[in-house]
């Protein structure tokens, strides 16, 4: 009885969340529909999703505060928005032009390796990291992880796949994009597994969310299911 109640409460609490994730990512199917293309997006189980196109233009719903405020200055200022991260915690990042950040709990050893490419101006391919501490940072020379079998797994794909492109680290799953292929680890959703097999498109960003996900090149063609 006490296992049932349990399980009540959190499907209770599920319910919401499930719904408005929903329709947050309905807002961004339409503008991404609207635009014709999509460069990036940043999506979550209950968080807020958005969508990036152009150089810093930008649509979302349900994000945090500080976010929201960032991303209007930032296309105020006419700055290049090169990609956007959020957590289900809250936590998120915006990549900013080749290696300029601006984020908002974000681990201390991210935080510390970002600013060390910043300083030697080493340009910031992708950025991805969840709330469990992990994460992984692609430049155009190098990439860098949390871990050391992160880091390992990494370099597997890239001595059979070649140059690491983009990566996406959630709490369950990981995906890495190489130029000559995709290396896959965790619960990552079958379609997106089926849809990375059958794409002739060069990934540079990629994202899931539970069973949501998006992939796209450089050109703003992409796919997703959201």
């Amino acid at each position: 009885m006490k296992k049932y109640s349990f399980l009540l409460v959190i499907l209770v609490l599920l319910a919401p969340a499930t719904a408005f994730a929903q329709k947050s990512r309905e807002f961004v199917r339409n503008q991404i529909g609207s635009w014709g293309e999509c460069k990036n997006v940043a999506i979550t189980k209950s968080n807020g999703d958005l969508a990036l196109y152009g150089s810093n233009g930008w649509a979302g719903t349900g994000l945090p505060s500080g976010l929201s405020v960032a991303l209007n200055e930032l296309n105020r200022d006419k700055e290049l928005i090169n990609d956007v991260q959020i957590t289900d915690n809250g936590s998120w990042l915006i990549l900013i032009g080749n290696n300029g950040f601006r984020g908002s709990g974000l681990p201390y050893g991210l935080k510390s390796k970002l600013i060390e490419y910043h300083n030697r101006n080493d340009v910031v391919l992708s950025v991805t990291f969840n709330d469990d501490g992990d994460w992984i940072i692609i430049s155009h020379e190098y990439f860098s992880s949390s871990a050391k079998w992160i880091q390992e797994w990494l370099q597997d794909g890239h001595d059979r796949y070649g140059s690491l492109r983009a990566a996406c680290v959630t709490s369950d799953a990981m995906v890495a994009c190489y130029s000559g292929g995709c290396k896959l680890y965790g619960n990552v959703p079958s379609d997106l597994k089926r849809a990375l097999q059958e794409t002739d498109m060069d990934v540079y960003r990629i994202k899931i969310a539970g069973t949501a996900w998006f992939f796209g090149d450089v050109k703003g063609q992409c796919r997703y299911n959201m």
